[in-house]
């Protein structure tokens, strides 16, 4: 029995001993406090993590695109994959998926969803196409534009916007935008003819460059209109190099098309 005894305390010293050295390796002010370390799931990548405004986008795109009659199912998913939020001022986050236009600075906005869905609907654009959008502002139609197209081409006026809507393309990973900083009213020959070309802005007649930078069969977007009130927004199919189609889709209100002063 004393035997048992003795080999039992034995037991017990020895055990803790190992605790007092396992616990003298972690308190030793000598070795360095381990930092948390997350080991990331190889088959989750970046787009996959959590989106905290995607339920307000997913919300936004049922009751204020689909419910508008927007039907074209690319131009839905675009509505739903581009972050709306990532193209707002901050100060305007918390109304990042309102239905509405917000102010972007420079006298110039950030058009409401609905109408950004329904103009890149009614540019009937194909996965290979190249477009023209004139008028980039905060970057955001370029964007849903690129989510269906080939290519974008966008022209902006104000330079700082410019910068601006460049430096979110390039964090978002939009590789298929190309920006220029020029009088859009002209087009972009350079890269002519186009499949589309969407105008952000509202000239008070349709310039006429626009149209023959357009290829045969091709769809301009266009609102046009009195500064400071309400426009006609136009759907002008170039059926020939001599003859096109207008459609009128509807009142709206746009800020105006900017020219560089002669």
């Amino acid at each position: 029995m004393m035997l048992r005894i003795i080999v039992f305390m034995v037991l017990i010293s020895f055990l803790i001993g190992c605790s007092q050295k396992e616990s003298s390796i972690v308190m030793n002010e000598n070795t360095p406090t381990p930092s948390r370390i997350t080991v990331k799931d190889p088959t989750v990548t970046d787009m996959d993590v959590a989106d905290p405004y995607e339920a307000e986008r997913e919300a936004l795109v049922k009751s204020g695109v689909i419910a508008y009659g927007v039907k074209d199912a690319a131009v839905i998913e675009a509505m739903r994959s581009v972050p709306r939020h990532e193209f707002v001022p901050e100060e305007y986050l918390a109304q990042a998926y309102a239905n509405h236009p917000l102010p972007i600075g420079y006298g110039q906005t950030i058009s409401q969803p609905y109408i950004v869905a329904l103009m890149t609907e009614a540019a009937e654009v194909k996965p290979d196409n190249v477009v023209l959008e004139v008028g980039t502002g905060s970057g955001y139609q370029a964007a849903v534009l690129a989510e269906v197209v080939d290519h974008v081409y966008s022209m902006e006026i104000i330079g700082a916007l410019v910068d601006r809507a460049v430096s979110t393309f390039e964090r978002l990973g939009y590789s298929n935008i190309t920006v220029k900083h020029g009088d859009g009213y002209f087009g972009w020959e350079e890269h002519a003819p186009f499949d589309a070309i969407i105008v952000t802005a509202a000239p008070d007649h349709v310039p006429q460059p626009l149209v023959q930078q357009l290829k045969i069969g091709g769809n301009l977007i266009i609102p046009v209109g009195p500064v400071g009130g309400v426009q006609t927004l136009w759907r002008i199919n170039r059926v020939s190099e001599t003859e096109i189609r207008t459609e009128n889709l509807g009142q709206v209100r746009f800020v105006p098309l900017t020219r560089e002063e002669s």
